[in-house]
């Protein structure tokens, strides 16, 4: 097994790759989910601060390392990647633009929450996808969910998301990447 470590953006991150549906998907790959840190935010995600937390997953034995974070207003992917000018060996994954866009991709979830077929056509062109979803749930169940992103992570998540299913959404080439990363891993 490979033994993956995680260092994300933040909060929603962790919550993702923490999720039961992603753990057993990579126990079924051959992969060993060995820990997750939240760096507080895209600023913090610099080599000065992200090599201790490096150095940390090493020390438990991750063979593996992937950096999970948002584009935001970074002008492109190539940007982000050098902002964060991560060792060699260490996969940054960059979600496009933020990283609820991937919940907008997840259209089994997006389906099963509005309670018939529901697809959502290009989720990585919103700037603000989870507005987007805040405002696709009150409109189609009536609820809301407030303003916490970790609450609303954990709603998406608690709720069947999956990041494979979002990988399968033709327009959401972040997470198909994040996929293609981790299986070619096992070739």
């Amino acid at each position: 097994m490979v033994k993956l470590g995680f260092i994300c953006e933040g909060e929603t991150e962790k919550i993702i790759v923490e999720s039961v549906i992603f753990r057993d998907f990579l126990t079924a790959n051959n992969f060993e989910f060995i820990k997750a840190f939240d760096a507080t935010g895209n600023g913090n995600l610099l080599p000065e601060n992200i090599s201790p937390i490096i150095y940390n997953l090493l020390d438990e034995g991750v063979e593996k390392i992937f950096v999970l974070t948002d584009l935001d207003e970074d002008a492109c992917i190539t940007k982000t990647k050098e902002r964060i000018n991560a060792p060699e060996g260490i996969v940054v994954i960059v979600s496009v633009k933020k990283i609820e866009a991937w919940f907008l991709a997840d259209s089994n979830l997006l389906s099963s929450l509005f309670k018939g077929n529901f697809l959502f056509e290009d989720p990585e062109s919103e700037s603000d996808p989870r507005q987007i979803l805040k405002d696709l749930l009150m409109q189609k169940t009536g609820r809301g969910i407030g303003d916490s992103k970790p609450r609303f992570a954990t709603k998406m998540v608690n709720n069947g998301f999956s990041i494979i299913n979002a990988a399968a959404h033709p327009n959401c080439n972040s997470a198909q990447y994040f996929i293609q990363k981790l299986t070619h891993l096992l070739k």
